[in-house]
């Protein structure tokens, strides 16, 4: 008879398979999902964030609630729901009606209550594996479920680039059959190990001022992304400065409230744990630094490399999928000897020392230039994924075992709210550099292009948008100057010559102009996240000793015996 433990490890691991495989199936499929629905990126580029971010932010928002809840009801019986959850969602996403701003309205409605479904998984597969292994196995268990959530999303970004070659709802319509076996299954395998906290009270109060807070910083931060008026990004928006401020004096009295309710959401004592602090601090710096990264070598990838090396811009979301696999390949590969290596030598050696490989591969990147050799950046991810696969199991087990186990949902939901809210904060940070530095420096850039390319009545057009819906346009697939000559006045598009709209719209022409400016903001944002990574490090080298609760706790009852 197979043993549970494999049992509860198999199923969480689909659970992390179909969430790796969604997040890259709609990242690599975007292009095609705005188009389905005819929504154009120089002016609905808000949806595009909301689609993308939309399902982090929510996630972020609920996992520590639903871990809290789950310690009371059950985290079983919780993990079924995401799961249910999730497939209805999924559904919903294939079946939308409508076109334009009411089928992306709908998206980002259906993609909110599909991250409430990966949130309740989210919330309680950690939870749930760390129940079923034993302690000096759970590293073991946390990096396999990594590795396979790994090959989920190598899987999204293959799957994603057939399906929407053929048809764009076929993209949401994948997950089903995956959801409807995850939910039989996990009602009919998964056991409740350890008894719910019955007598414990939901925690209303803390609940709606951490989910408020929560939403105003993220919301915030989102549109902080967007232009505003004149200004390039919003952060000096009223309403961004009064949602961040806010949301930041909610949290305070957050955390106020959570020392005096008697069975507070928010489990402080647990960051009294130095093993749990330290871990938990070195996921928030992790995810600062690693967080935004992917989609700034996508964006990387898409709007110039992949260009000037003759690809159409049509076809760069898959190829961009395709080229940062070995980011993925480094920590599939890392992350399933890590996690056995942890439960032998501890965590704090291997994580630290992985968090210094990320930091070092981000120096790295700083000095390739723009049509970099693809063989020395596929080195660099690699080694960078290799890093960050050695830090996130050991990690993840450091923090779980240090938890008391009728906690550990609230643990999970802890971690998890850290992953999502530091990868959201990544990208505000990332995106906010890159913008600002080419607001700066690409129109006198634009000016000078359009100029030499013999076309200078285009360049109080050309100048006047915003690099976010330049940069936005051809993350969707769309070539930017084509784009935007669709959008000229008859009479400014008549005035062009076709062999100055051929010079312009040619796949390298956008890219070689863009690059010099869009690499400076790079390396920018890659120190930035360099010394993130670095900070986090030492974090990580700060938690001391390895800490077993169960260990500890039998230690205490012999000490006191004695």
């Amino acid at each position: 008879m197979v043993q549970y433990k494999w049992i509860a490890l198999s199923n969480t691991s689909l659970g992390v398979f179909m969430g790796f495989m969604n997040a890259n199936i709609v990242l690599i499929s975007l292009p095609a999902i705005f188009r389905g629905i005819g929504i154009n990126p120089f002016n609905s580029f808000q949806y595009l964030l909301w689609i993308l971010f939309g399902y982090s932010i929510v996630s972020a928002i609920l996992v520590v609630n639903l871990g809290r809840i789950s310690d009371i009801f059950g985290r079983v019986r919780m993990y079924n729901l995401g799961f249910l959850i999730f497939t209805i969602a999924s559904v919903l996403l294939y079946l939308t009606p409508g076109q334009g701003d009411v089928a992306a309205l709908q998206l980002v409605l259906y993609r909110v209550m599909q991250a409430v479904g990966g949130a309740l998984l989210m919330a309680n597969s950690a939870a749930i594996l760390s129940e079923a292994f034993p302690p000096k196995e759970r590293g073991f268990a946390l990096g396999l479920n990594g590795v396979i959530g790994i090959f989920g999303g190598v899987a999204g970004i293959i799957i994603g680039g057939i399906l929407a070659s053929v048809y764009w709802r076929d993209v949401f319509l994948v997950n089903v059959p995956i959801g409807i076996l995850g939910t039989i299954w996990s009602m009919r395998s998964l056991k409740q190990l350890s008894k719910p906290e019955r007598n414990q009270k939901i925690d209303i109060p803390g609940n709606v001022l951490f989910a408020v807070s929560l939403i105003l910083i993220l919301v915030g931060i989102t549109y902080g992304i967007l232009p505003y008026g004149n200004q390039v990004t919003g952060w000096s928006n009223p309403y961004v400065i009064s949602a961040i401020v806010g949301g930041l004096a909610l949290l305070g009295v957050f955390l106020f409230v959570e020392t005096k309710v008697p069975d507070p959401m928010f489990r402080l004592e647990l960051f009294k744990i130095r093993a749990f602090s330290m871990a938990s601090a070195a996921i928030i710096l992790a995810q600062l630094a690693f967080g935004g990264l992917q989609l700034m070598l996508v964006l990387l990838l898409q709007a110039i490399w992949l260009p000037l090396h003759g690809y159409s811009y049509e076809v760069t979301p898959f190829w961009a999928g395709i080229y940062l696999l070995p980011l993925l390949a480094g920590f599939g590969i890392m992350g399933s000897v890590a996690g056995r290596l942890s439960d032998r030598y501890g965590a704090r050696t291997l994580a630290t020392l992985g968090l210094v490989i990320l930091g070092v591969g981000l120096l790295a990147l700083t000095t390739l230039p723009y049509n970099f050799n693809y063989p020395e950046f596929a080195t660099i991810i690699f080694m960078m994924g290799l890093g960050n696969g050695l830090f996130v199991s050991p990690n993840t087990a450091s923090l779980m075992n240090a938890s008391p186990p009728r906690h550990r949902g609230s643990a999970s939901g802890i971690r998890a709210m850290l992953t999502n809210t530091g990868s959201t904060l990544s990208i505000g940070v990332f995106f906010t550099i890159v913008i600002e530095v080419l607001y700066v420096i690409l129109p006198t850039t634009l000016s000078t292009a359009l100029t030499s390319a013999g076309a200078p009545q285009l360049i109080p057009y050309m100048t006047r948008i915003p690099p976010t819906a330049a940069i936005f346009a051809a993350f969707l697939g769309y070539n930017p100057v084509s784009a935007i000559l669709s959008q000229l006045p008859a009479s400014v598009a008549s005035s062009i010559t076709s062999s100055v709209i051929s010079t312009i719209t040619a796949n390298t022409w956008f890219s070689n102009v863009i690059a010099p400016a869009f690499m400076k903001a790079l390396k920018i944002a890659f120190f930035t996240a360099s010394g993130l990574s670095f900070a986090a490090a030492i974090a990580s080298a700060l938690r001391g000793k390895t800490v077993i609760y169960e260990e500890r706790v039998v230690e205490t009852t012999k000490g006191q015996s004695k």
